[in-house]
């Protein structure tokens, strides 16, 4: 390969961003792949996260196989396959990291601007065919949903890996309740790779050169050329102006997708790639869905070959038929494995959409038992509604929908459901999630107050909510609501039993499980990094006390998927 280091792309505002291109020898145009994002070009994988490698080839070791490793990067193509596919690789700094100058605001108007520039700035290169691809995983995939409604000329196709989409409802605040994820990722993943920290930050083990900009700047210098991204995100409790300016316009996303999402992730990303694949405006667009860790198969022979055959259809205009890919291709998750298995829509046509109820002796059954109430602490384990065993092999596969009437001592309360398995012996039944080990089979989340239902995007199976007022509750007056949880996979294995926990915390799988990554500050319990413990945003006073479900037509909505 041709590896031209720190390229300079000028931004309308004078700020220079630096870049790295990878490139054929061979002397063409080529089409791109770009990425633009905050983790810094020049800290390899093996350094920046070495407990996701090592676990990643250790047990997949196609991801290392075909390459010296060394121009691995966290979350982005490895150059040493792309290139010889006849790609050009851009991998861009973005502003206020690596070694980008300027202010970090992230996912801004300002940041998504700068992706623009630099798309545009590859498509006429001397050595770019004009066809931009955007590639990557999380970061490098939230924000290609972003600056895709910018539509800018030499974009191409988008292939957006694990990549939410709506800043308010799938990243920061779950159904109106606030995840302190991101104040932690922004002290472990950002602030560590900030530009200027110069000599204080690592070098890159390539080129030796500092990876974190030659500057080395103080520490209040270093503070005023970032924002203060967990306090801002607090202080913007609603889908007001500041989250949506964070968020796609999907009418204008018209380019050709490949959304791939992650059944474990919960939390974060899944929601955003199925919303993406539903409501963006483009006429080519494809939907994969898989499981196993965050990270892994974009880098396995599985997703490399994929994304492949996706890019050159659309940046080589090669006739190898990709047009004829079913629309959607999922790895059905069984409990000991995942089945490979195309559809050609989502949610799936023969869907039996069927209701399970809630009842007052805390089984979970097909039919209603009448009314009752059960009550249970408001911030506390909550309660759980367990079926029979299963007389079937069933599979569940799409989005699930809760419909409760609560009234609570207080004037508000957070509910946050997990739909579970359990074996015959009531062992339960977790996955290796994208993150987390032990992460149950769906998860959803809605704070009382946000209850309000938008009734033009809202779908039986897809409660949507504005989120746009806050409605109190009136202690102790029952109120109806509509929660959305995140769509999973799971085929149910005859005598196994489904479950619906409805909680006033976090899931725990157990109070203590040792495992950790490198790159997050929590033990991993069940919910990875995506908590809602923040004291500032479920004070005791409001958010305590008792919550009582009344029961009744009280159900869950599951998505039973007959054979084919």
């Amino acid at each position: 390969m041709r590896v031209d280091w720190d390229v300079p792309i000028a931004m309308d505002d004078g700020v220079v961003l630096r870049a790295d291109v990878f490139r054929p020898i061979a002397a063409g145009r080529y089409p791109v792949i770009l990425s633009y994002g905050p983790y810094a070009k020049g800290l390899a994988f093996q350094d920046g996260y070495p407990s996701a490698w090592q676990r990643m080839v250790a047990e997949h070791p196609d991801v290392a196989y075909g390459s010296g490793n060394q121009y691995q990067n966290w979350e982005v193509v490895d150059p040493e396959k792309w290139v010889p596919e006849g790609y050009v690789c851009v991998r861009v700094d973005s502003r206020g990291t690596g070694r980008s100058p300027g202010f970090i605001d992230h996912f801004s108007p300002r940041e998504t601007r700068d992706f623009y520039d630099c798309i545009e700035w590859a498509g006429v290169q001397p050595w770019s065919s004009g066809k931009v691809g955007l590639s990557g995983i999380s970061y490098y995939g939230i924000n290609q949903w972003h600056v895709a409604s910018l539509q800018p000329p030499h974009l191409a196709a988008i292939c957006v890996w694990e990549g939410a989409a709506d800043w308010y409802r799938d990243m920061t605040h779950h159904g109106g309740i606030l995840c302190t994820f991101w104040a932690n990722w922004y002290d472990m993943q950002v602030k560590t790779v900030q530009y200027g920290l110069g000599s204080r930050g690592p070098r890159s083990r390539v080129t030796g050169e500092l990876v974190c900009g030659d500057e080395t700047l103080s520490d209040r210098q270093l503070q005023k050329n970032r924002c203060d991204f967990g306090d801002e995100i607090l202080a913007h409790p609603l889908d007001d102006d500041y989250q949506k300016a964070r968020s796609p316009k999907w009418e204008r996303i018209t380019v050709p997708i490949l959304s791939a999402a992650n059944w474990g992730g919960q939390g974060l990303h899944p929601r955003g790639n199925f919303e993406g694949f539903m409501r963006a405006a483009s006429r080519q667009k494809w939907l994969e869905a898989h499981g196993i860790e965050h990270w892994t198969h974009f880098y396995t022979d599985y997703g490399r070959k994929l994304q492949l055959r996706f890019f050159d259809f659309f940046l080589k205009n090669q006739p190898n038929g990709w047009d004829r890919q079913p629309r959607v291709q999922l790895q059905v998750r069984h409990v000991d494995r995942f089945v490979e298995r195309h559809e050609n829509e989502w949610p799936i046509a023969r869907t039996q959409w069927t209701k399970f109820y809630l009842q007052n002796n805390f089984q979970l059954a097909k039919e209603p038992r009448g009314e009752g109430s059960v009550s249970f602490e408001a911030m506390g384990e909550g309660l759980s509604f367990l079926s029979e065993p299963l007389e079937e092999e069933t599979e569940i596969t799409g989005p699930l929908a809760a419909k409760l009437r609560i009234s609570s001592s207080t004037e508000d309360a957070d509910l946050l459901l997990v739909f579970r398995v359990f074996t015959p012996d009531l062992r339960e039944v977790t996955f290796m999630g994208a993150i987390d080990p032990h992460t149950p089979v769906a998860q959803g989340w809605l704070r009382a107050s946000h209850r309000k239902l938008d009734p033009k995007l809202s779908l039986p199976y897809r409660p949507y909510h504005t989120h746009d007022e806050v409605q109190k509750l009136k202690p102790g007056q029952a109120a109806d609501l509509d929660v959305e949880l995140w769509p999973t996979s799971i085929v149910v294995p005859a005598g196994h039993r489904i479950a619906l926990s409805v909680r006033g915390k976090d899931y725990e799988w157990q109070k203590s499980t040792g495992a950790r990554l490198s790159n997050f500050k929590n033990e991993l319990r069940g919910c990875g990094p995506f908590l809602h413990d923040d004291p500032r945003d479920r004070p005791a006073s409001i958010f305590g006390g008792t919550t009582t479900l009344h029961l009744g037509d009280a159900h869950v909505l599951v998505p039973v998927v007959p054979a084919q």
